[in-house]
């Protein structure tokens, strides 16, 4: 559709906010606004145009691996209707870091991209090392930004490297392979099931890796407080769960992590935004710009309009 001369520019019309009062500077890159579409929805970078037309300042692609992989086995999406909710056990599926790469090199890009990498199912932790850097060279040239995953709960033994020194190890090789090759702004995303303890440990990498920002939070393994029946839940089984039921735990590590990084180290604060209401939330805990996923599958394309417009009422 939006392939139709005439379309794209139709659909700005309608969903693009443009104002500079929601433009932000962050780690050297200036977002025309603060929202943007989290990692897992353009896994392959087949959208990223699209979602910049629905009024996105910035898109992540990803996560993305090395060699292709199929994923975790059908059905691995279910919707929570009674709690705004979304579980996947997707496990990085996608057509591997050359498929994507080959796609950003024959669009020009109308949206800021940030590249969501990841390692293969099949590449034990010892390794991942590598995996991650195949992908950072692979995309260095295509994207604007780098996030390292390792808070997936769908691969196995991913959230391993997130402990302290497996994490600093793996953090301390990309930043120096990022230098070689030009430097691009690198991120990490969290889960939002860590202690305080783990959050502070969190803060020390990020300090001594010399990030460039945290986004918080990955999905989350907690079941509580759901209105979803236990015996829906239980049939559903393992996976990461989002949207609403993450909302409160999200800004919780937000809150943390500004409280302990200072004012200005960037934070990209996703779980629960569905609103204005729940991104000025994100926003005041201390969140720099913000993410959505499992809300704008349930409240619609008009979604970012919204949320940037209640932005402007709010600041």
């Amino acid at each position: 559709m939006q392939a139709i001369p005439g379309v794209s520019a139709l659909t700005r019309m309608f969903f693009v906010v443009n104002d500079a009062r929601l433009e932000r500077t962050v780690f050297g890159i200036k977002f025309p606004n603060p929202v943007g579409m989290a990692a897992g929805f353009d896994k392959d970078a087949k959208l990223f145009n699209e979602l910049g037309n629905y009024g996105f300042g910035f898109v992540e692609i990803g996560t993305l691996t090395p060699k292709a992989q199929d994923g975790n086995p059908l059905p691995r999406l279910f919707r929570l209707p009674a709690d705004k909710g979304l579980i996947n056990r997707m496990g990085f599926n996608n057509n591997g870091v050359g498929d994507a790469v080959k796609r950003l090199k024959a669009k020009k890009h109308t949206v800021i991209v940030g590249g969501n990498i990841g390692k293969n199912k099949v590449t034990p932790n010892q390794n991942a090392v590598d995996d991650y850097l195949i992908c950072l060279r692979e995309l260095h040239n295509e994207v604007d930004y780098f996030v390292v995953n390792v808070s997936s709960p769908n691969t196995p033994n991913l959230r391993d490297l997130q402990e302290k020194e497996p994490l600093t190890k793996l953090l301390l090789a990309v930043q120096e392979e990022n230098k070689k090759l030009g430097y691009k702004p690198l991120l990490l995303k969290i889960a939002p099931d860590l202690t305080d303890g783990q959050l502070d440990d969190i803060v020390e990498i990020a300090k001594s890796t010399k990030l460039d920002g945290l986004i918080a939070t990955n999905t989350t393994i907690s079941r509580e407080g759901l209105n979803t029946s236990t015996t829906e839940i239980e049939k559903i089984g393992a996976g990461g769960l989002s949207g609403k039921p993450a909302r409160n735990q999200s800004t919780h590590v937000i809150m943390h992590l500004r409280s302990k990084l200072g004012p200005t180290f960037p934070i990209i604060g996703v779980g629960g935004i569905f609103t204005p209401a729940d991104a000025l939330e994100k926003i005041n805990a201390g969140a720099t710009l913000v993410q959505v996923y499992t809300g704008f599958i349930y409240e619609g394309p008009g979604m970012v309009k919204r949320i940037c417009k209640g932005i402007l009422k709010g600041q």
